[in-house]
């Protein structure tokens, strides 16, 4: 039987106290200081198109900078202009007549869009202009992203209040799952309306981010629920520092997964926030380009914590003693009297 906290003694909770937030305090900041501190091209995808002999200049301008770019190399600009619409590279350098021309796709990443133009003016032959055309430019309402960038954290966080509210209220099976998917629908509602309708941060199909939007605090619900299913009520706080500490900070929502230092950015890919900023991209500035993979990633943390749910309340139902049957034996002794 576990002991009540006021069963330990005052100083060790008050030990307790100055040991735990100090700590909370260097995570947090390690978390989110760390790679925003730390933000640089790392095997950043461009591509470069034209002529083998007009783009050397180009492939030494990259070559320049040692691991901070992976070069894709196109036959002509209108190859490597649907290469920067399907998401495959951010930009791309096409060698011409008239100079070298940038393409690039702020909507991908404003940070990543004003790197690639500096990089590219910086290494210009001297007298010469790059031409920039931006062919997924971000909102007008949002030019910066900090809209965007903003709006994962309270998605975040209401996967987290949900997961938690399920967990306290004690559902469990068919209950839970309901809870969780009707406050996950309702939420993609909200945040539509709000990202979409209101602030005109995005721009795509409003039932296809809304869905995106309710799959994001699915993902997160069902992991914080699930976990708390496994561990009892210690898996919520877990799972929230997992879920906001981690994967809010290591989302590259702000600038781009290949800008973090490793493994920040490949790790925050895998964990609902990042995989959830990447989706939202796709479906609502590029017509869906790229959005299989952060697709699954959701997909796959809402299953399975929607199983754990199932399952759990499965197995407590099997595990409950049978109620004992009692057995009415008739009185006889009045009738043999």
């Amino acid at each position: 039987m576990s002991a009540s906290p006021e069963s330990v003694p005052a100083p060790r909770r008050v030990l307790a106290v100055w040991v735990l937030v100090p700590a909370l305090v260097a995570l947090a900041l390690w978390a989110f200081a760390w790679p925003a501190a730390r933000l640089a091209p790392r095997h950043l995808p461009i591509g470069t198109a034209g002529p083998a002999a007009a783009t050397a200049a180009l492939d030494r301008q990259l070559a320049a900078h040692p691991g901070a770019f992976e070069v894709h190399h196109y036959p002509d600009g209108a190859a490597a202009r649907q290469a920067v619409l399907d998401r495959e590279v951010y930009g791309a350098l096409v060698a011409g007549p008239g100079g070298p021309e940038l393409l690039t796709a702020s909507a991908a990443g404003p940070t990543v869009a004003q790197l690639l133009r500096s990089a590219a003016e910086s290494g210009a032959p001297a007298g010469s202009t790059v031409r920039v055309t931006d062919l997924v430019p971000a909102p007008a309402t949002d030019p910066r992203g900090a809209v965007f960038g903003a709006g994962l954290l309270p998605l975040v966080l209401a996967g987290v209040a949900a997961g938690a509210a399920v967990t306290l209220l004690r559902l469990r099976g068919a209950r839970a799952i309901a809870a969780l998917v009707g406050a996950a629908l309702l939420a993609g509602l909200v945040g539509a309306l709000i990202a979409h309708s209101w602030l005109g941060a995005l721009t795509g199909p409003w039932w296809t981010e809304a869905g995106v939007i309710a799959l994001t605090a699915l993902a997160v619900g069902a992991s914080v629920a699930g976990t708390a299913a496994l561990l009892g009520t210690p898996g919520i706080g877990l799972t929230a520092l997992l879920m906001v500490l981690i994967g809010n900070a290591f989302s590259g929502v702000a600038s781009a997964p290949e800008l973090l230092p490793a493994p920040a950015g490949v790790l925050g890919q895998q964990l609902p926030p990042g995989a959830a900023g990447t989706l939202l991209r796709s479906v609502s500035y590029f017509d869906g380009a790229g959005a299989g993979g952060p697709l699954l990633t959701l997909a796959l943390w809402a299953g399975l914590g929607l199983a754990v749910l199932g399952l759990t309340a499965a197995r407590r139902r099997t595990d409950r003693p049978a109620e004992p049957v009692l057995t009415v034996v008739p009185d006889t002794t009045a009738a043999t009297a």
